[in-house]
């Protein structure tokens, strides 16, 4: 089983990453937390992995922090819970809060997650609330600011892998970007267009 890769990233998108070790390049799939905090382009990256085997393929899973593959992985022991849904699950809220949310039985906060239904909560709060207790979860980090054109677009992809369609998106994005201001980041205008969506 693959655990860890530590190479040079050639490629990033919102959805996964390739990185190349010794001229060997190993995709992995990526929750959008993970994403946020990657280095640029032909820069040096680590990534924890998960090995996901299936009978027809072998998928590789990434994240930057031990924190967040401790959370996919305990997300992968709900009944109903893949590791395309977890990835998804850690796209839309972070670590802390996830642990938070299910600590204190937040139906609401875990069924606004997309893909997340009332039902699916309530399972990961019964499933989960003993096996969170015992994670130690750092504090996120602020992340750099991008131009606003490109952090316009990248903002709507990452709404687009988690499943919004256009022109509801689009729409977020442009009542976000009044909201948190011209100097926002990635991280908080993804946060406030997904606000505005949860509103419709």
């Amino acid at each position: 089983m693959i655990a860890y890769i530590n190479g040079r990233l050639i490629q990033k998108t919102a959805e996964s990453v390739v990185i190349d070790v010794a001229g060997v390049g190993y995709e992995c799939f990526i929750p959008l937390s993970t994403f946020y905090k990657l280095p640029d382009v032909n820069c040096a990256a680590s990534l924890c992995i998960y090995t996901h085997l299936r009978e027809d393929a072998i998928q590789l899973y990434g994240f930057l922090t031990s924190e967040e593959k401790e959370a996919f992985k305990l997300l992968l022991c709900v009944s109903g819970i893949g590791p395309k849904l977890a990835r998804n699950i850690l796209s839309g809220i972070e670590v802390g809060e996830l642990v938070s949310a299910i600590n204190s039985s937040d139906k609401a906060r875990l069924s606004a997650i997309p893909g997340i239904g009332v039902k699916s909560a309530e399972r990961m709060i019964l499933e989960l609330r003993d096996k969170v207790k015992t994670m130690a979860v750092n504090p996120s980090a602020r992340f750099q600011m991008q131009d606003a054109d490109s952090l316009a677009t990248d903002v709507m992809s990452a709404l687009s892998n988690l499943g919004y369609k256009s022109p509801y998106s689009d729409e977020a994005v442009k009542k976000a970007r009044m909201a948190a201001g011209a100097g926002c980041g990635f991280e908080e205008l993804f946060k406030e267009s997904l606000k505005f969506l949860a509103k419709r």
